[in-house]
């Protein structure tokens, strides 16, 4: 008996370390989507929820363990589930619009929520992005979801019972219900909603069951009313059959932000007679697909989860808000004007979080949807009149910045076409000389335009963030400018702004600080203070936000040694803080603070992509080590597997490009900067038919250097990689070692792009 133990004990490292070795072809079973929802307001590990719906697809489905109204609609902590939900949530910070909830139950009727909630356990519960399964415990029933994009089957296993029900919440501010008993079909609409919509919006649902209901009724008010019809502030229907021990009852539901009768339409043409099994196996189908542009080999289980989970996250937002409508038009809701206007639109994002690594993710792996992303922008303008900066669905007043200048630049500048790209430079300008409602264009800006800077003591906040933002914003237009033919004179005001970020550098302290209006700095000046000048950070974060001219930042900090010390230092300090202007610890510096690494703040997103900044200063193996430490102690496929909140794909985008060996410092630049790559093979399969293929075959835990590059057989010193040369088609060759080599990339030649070494 010892004997065996000790043989069990022996093999126990290998589930962890056992390496994937031939392409995966089945992708989406690696996937977790429980992981980051082990989250709460306090400490964000990802503050997700797990999907059960299709890429980018309308409608989302989760388990409801957070009571209505609740952004924490589902933590992992929770031992019991209280609906099954359509959800469109972003974040639990955002809340959620476009939401009803279904429940079975067994024996009395409980309507409240609190109530009817049942225990469950993480044993009995099966999550995977195509397909959800729990045991509720209190009524004996087991309820199984899959998905479309803008519908769901639902198959409920009930045990014997005189009393089986099924409730519909439609929830509170505002619902509509309706029951056919003769179609065995509820009709009905949800209006609650976290704003950014207009006074006309409504999430209309249709239900139809494949068992006749033997009672009915609408009810409000916790109670039954006995009628099939309600309408009022806060109702739902519940139907009640009896059931057979094991009888299995389904429903297809859909909805529709335009009417019923399209959500009748989105049911029938996304479910028609198809089985629960069929859409099963179609979602299934549609996941491995568009997984499928990604083969990962030669990493252990453990990183092979993480990485496929990590992408699954960056698959939704923004979720389409259109739908076909009968003459196979894609049509939309307009959360602008209240109106159904022709084309498509997308919803779910801020711009602020996405622009650093999803979008640039999208722009290589992806490009097609993002074409449809920036049709959406098209309409967002001409509908809104600006272009949003936080949609949810509409403008929402949230976080700072003008980065759609970002989103739509880098895609025209990485090669997308077919679009009216014209309209869309309008609205950049637009947007970049004028402020707007809930968050759009510029807050502070005719005191950036005159001063070349938001001042620090007129009153908004902020504003040392707002500055460095709006001049990246302002580079990412200049580029698009000189891409379409703009006049000289018309851009080089942009290229001119995009220079601010030198007007709120400090050379005494060598950080970026707050300035007032007369020309002072902020004084006193405490770095380690959050917020304030600064967005959800402190000046030792942002500071590094010049994402287009490192090389000038450089020089201000004094040279390639000291900004490299520069960075180390950020590592070696202890994780200070000062709160003082949250009047508390807001849960981005608690995770911080418990991370051991100093002042890096990966949790969010200002500073993640610090860490390839030593390549501009000639220091590639300090990237490789912190990517690479990085990547191994702040995520794993697991609910505790983000370190802050995920934010719509961007912390997850960091990820898979940083396990893919490069980054985008510059999105609106064809550069992506070098790290080193997690796996022995990853394998791009881009949607022009080429593939870039990275091998690294002597990768391993202590081989994190890379000694030599080779391009298509071709020695390559440069810390960047082109990526219109990816576009074409690339074998990348990494020789990976257990030093640094402190030779190769170190050459002024070497360095990535910056505005300030161009010619």
């Amino acid at each position: 008996m010892k004997k065996l133990i000790h043989l069990a004990f022996a093999f126990l490292p290998l589930a962890g370390i056992a390496q994937q070795s031939t392409p995966i072809s089945n992708p989406v079973d690696l996937i977790n989507p429980l992981m980051g929802t082990d989250s709460k307001p306090s400490l964000s590990n990802g503050n997700t929820y797990p999907a059960i719906a299709l890429p980018w697809g309308m409608n989302f489905w989760t388990p409801q363990t957070g009571k209505m109204g609740d952004g924490w609609q589902y933590t992992y902590s929770s031992d019991k589930i209280l609906g099954f939900k359509q959800t469109h949530q972003p974040s639990p910070w955002m809340n959620d619009y476009g939401m009803f909830s279904i429940f079975p139950e067994t024996g009395k009727l409980k309507l409240n929520e609190k109530e009817r909630a049942s225990w469950f356990s993480h044993k009995a519960e099966i999550a995977k992005p195509y397909y959800y399964s729990v045991y509720l415990a209190d009524y004996d029933v087991t309820t199984e979801i899959t998905p479309t994009e803008r519908a769901a089957s639902f198959k409920i296993t009930f045990p014997k019972s005189d009393s089986s029900h099924i409730v519909i919440d439609a929830f509170d501010k505002g619902s509509y219900v309706k029951i056919i008993p003769g179609e065995q079909k509820i009709v009905g609409y949800s209006t609650k909603n976290s704003g950014a919509v207009p006074a006309n919006f409504k999430d209309y649902f249709v239900i139809y069951v494949d068992k006749p209901f033997e009672l009915a009724s609408t009810w409000h008010d916790w109670k039954k009313d006995g009628a099939l019809e309600y309408t009022g502030d806060y109702g739902g229907a519940v139907i009640t059959f009896k059931t057979k021990n094991g009888e299995q009852v389904h429903l297809k539901v859909a909805s529709s932000f335009i009417s019923i009768e399209q959500a009748e339409l989105n049911l029938k043409r996304e479910l028609g007679e198809d089985k629960f099994e069929t859409t099963c196996q179609k979602a299934k189908d549609t996941w491995n697909k568009t997984l499928s542009r990604l083969n990962v080999e030669g990493g252990t289980i453990d990183q092979t989860r993480t990485f496929y989970s990590s992408l699954y996250r960056m698959l939704f937002f923004p979720n389409k808000m259109y739908e076909v409508n009968d003459k196979g038009e894609n049509v939309h809701y307009s959360p602008f004007n209240g109106k159904v206007m022709p084309g498509y639109l997308f919803a779910g994002t801020g711009f602020w979080d996405t622009f650093r690594a999803l979008y640039p993710f999208l722009n290589l792996v992806y490009p097609s949807i993002n074409k449809e992303m920036q049709e959406g922008l098209i309409n967002d303008y001409k509908e809104g009149g600006w272009l949003p900066e936080w949609s949810s669905p509409g403008y929402a007043d949230c976080m700072i910045g003008n980065n759609s200048a970002s989103v739509v630049s880098e895609a025209y500048l990485k090669g997308m076409r077919g679009y009216d790209i014209e309209t869309l430079y309008q609205a950049l300008k637009h947007g970049a000389n004028n402020e707007g409602p809930n968050a759009t264009g510029r807050r502070g800006v005719q005191y950036y335009n005159t001063l070349g800077y938001v001042p620090y003591n007129v009153k908004i906040n902020e504003n040392a963030a707002r500055t460095l933002e709006y001049a990246y914003d302002d580079f990412a237009i200049y580029q698009l400018g000189k891409a379409l033919g703009k006049p000289k004179a018309e851009i080089e005001v942009y290229k001119k702004r995009s220079q601010n970020y030198r007007n709120i550098f400090d050379p005494q302290t060598k950080l970026m600080r707050g300035k007032n209006q007369d020309g002072t700095f902020e004084t006193p000046f405490n770095p380690f203070k959050w917020g304030d000048a600064f967005t959800e950070g402190n000046s030792w974060h942002y500071s590094w936000g010049v994402f287009h001219d490192i090389q000038g930042l450089i020089n201000l900090m004094g040279g390639k040694q000291q900004f490299a010390a520069k960075l180390d230092s950020v590592f070696s300090m202890p994780p200070t803080f000062d709160d003082s202007y949250y009047g508390g610890v807001i849960h981005e510096i608690r995770e911080m603070q418990i991370t051991n690494m100093g002042q890096y703040a990966h949790g969010n997103q200002p500073i993640q992509h610090m860490i390839y900044l030593y390549n501009h200063a000639g220091q590639p193996w300090k990237t490789q080590y912190w990517a690479r430490e990085t990547m191994n102690k702040l995520y794993k496929a697991t609910p505790d597997g983000y370190c802050g909140d995920e934010d719509n794909g961007q912390t997850s985008a960091w990820y898979i490009f940083s396990a893919m060996g490069f980054y985008p410092v510059t999105p609106a630049s064809d550069q992506y900067v070098l790290g080193a790559p997690l796996f022995k093979k990853v394998t791009i399969n881009l949607e022009n038919g080429k593939t870039i293929v990275i091998n690294a075959p002597n990768n391993s835990a202590d081989n994190k250097y890379v000694n030599s590059l080779t391009i298509d057989g071709k020695p390559y010193t440069n810390n960047w990689l082109s990526h219109k040369g990816l576009l074409g088609g690339a074998e990348l060759n990494f020789d990976m070692q257990a030093t640094p080599n402190k030779e190769r990339g170190t050459k002024d030649a070497d360095v990535p792009y910056s505005m300030s070494n161009e010619k």
